[in-house]
């Protein structure tokens, strides 16, 4: 099956007496044992769920993967991927990571006795030079979270397999229909399914998938065992949002290269970072890497932070809010929301100004979403 059947299908088929074409919320906390001596398949909601088995199976399969694990957050799938390492470890991070990511590598895991180093993810050197003998794992993410940089990742997940490091990817901002990196050899992958494959701004879950049969059963362990696990209606409106996944992102594409090269042509615009522009350094690795753009567009914008928040506050369709990948645009200000963490001095380091807004296109009309942006910014 292709990627839209996929969705739809996998892990979907109408089942019991009345066969219902869309899975059923098995919403028990508990189930029925037949007899002591037969373990059925689901006996507590914690442990796994039917609802949530059809989501686990669709996002592993357009995923490409063979084990999938949900998670109650986005969060929750990256705490499990770091659950794979141990007191004593080190962790590679790239230094463009959500801010969520950088959060818990410098307030939880020292805690743990887990070491961090960032490294430059478009400086295969930086990464080497990172390297230590207690190195385990490498985690990234490309396009990056707010920047929309490209990272290499067959040539990453190569570097990372000499030194025998696990590798975690983090494919939010591109969803699995516009790439799929465990076909470039990445271990773990992981999303915060609240964005695009949910994609309608009602639910927060998140995933790991994996091909490694090993990683999938400590995943599974890891949830059962915590318990950061979401009800069976959370996994019932991502298996309502997936079916729709492809199509949203063809609209969320064509919207973003829209307002992009809009916003490219603006004379009150210093910098757009949009993969799917020519003049973006890393076009090329786009073309190579995915199969489309994505539907996020970042904009630095030529003037002062405090002008750059009268736009923020100004527009009317964008809506100024956390998040992104729904159907309803967003405009997000990194400084207060996303890398709120990081110091002023820190997110300039990183290529974060004040004058940075973070675009999350939905699947409006895109010239009411240029217009809006218009308005805005004659109001700097």
């Amino acid at each position: 099956m292709r990627f839209a059947t996929q969705t739809i299908r996998v892990g979907q088929e109408p089942e019991g007496e009345f066969k219902p074409v869309i899975p059923p919320i098995y919403q028990s906390a508990t189930f029925a044992w037949n007899s002591l001596d037969e373990l059925p398949r689901v006996d507590y909601t914690r442990v796994t769920n039917p609802t949530r088995i059809a989501l686990e199976e669709v996002v592993a399969s357009i995923e490409r993967g063979t084990h999938c694990t949900v998670f109650g957050s986005g969060m929750a799938a990256v705490m499990g991927a770091l659950s794979l390492l141990q007191q004593g470890d080190h962790l590679l991070m790239a230094s463009d990571i959500y801010g969520g990511t950088y959060r818990v590598a410098y307030k939880v895991l020292p805690k743990q006795g887990i070491e961090v180093t960032e490294f430059d993810g478009r400086d295969l050197d930086s990464i080497r030079a990172a390297i230590r003998p207690n190195s385990k794992m490498l985690i990234f993410e490309s396009p990056t979270n707010p920047n929309l940089r490209l990272m290499d990742i067959a040539a990453i997940v190569a570097l990372a397999r000499e030194h025998g490091l696990i590798t975690v990817f983090d494919n939010t901002f591109a969803s699995p229909y516009l790439q799929n990196p465990l076909e470039f050899g990445v271990d773990v992958v992981l999303h915060s399914m609240t964005k695009y494959i949910n994609g309608h701004s009602d639910v927060i879950s998140g995933c790991t998938v994996t091909r490694n049969a090993e990683f999938g059963a400590h995943f599974a362990e890891y949830i059962r065992s915590v318990g950061s696990v979401p009800s069976p209606f959370d996994c019932w409106l991502n298996l309502r949002g997936v079916k729709t996944l492809e199509l949203r992102m063809r609209r969320h594409c064509e919207n973003a290269q829209a307002v992009a090269e809009y916003l490219e042509a603006h004379p009150r615009v210093k910098r757009v970072h949009f993969p799917g522009l020519p003049s973006h350094p890393d076009h090329e690795l786009a073309k190579r890497q995915m199969r489309g753009f994505g539907g996020m567009v970042a904009v630095e914008l030529d003037g002062t932070g405090e002008q750059a928040r009268r736009v923020a506050e100004s527009t009317q369709l964008f809506l100024l809010a956390e998040s992104l990948g729904g159907v309803e645009s967003l405009l997000g200000y990194p400084p207060v929301m996303s890398h709120a963490t990081m110091s002023e001095e820190e997110r300039l380091k990183k290529g974060i100004p004040p004058t940075l807004l973070r675009l999350s296109c939905g699947i409006e009309d895109p010239q009411d979403l240029i217009d809006d942006l218009e308005q805005a910014i004659a109001r700097m």
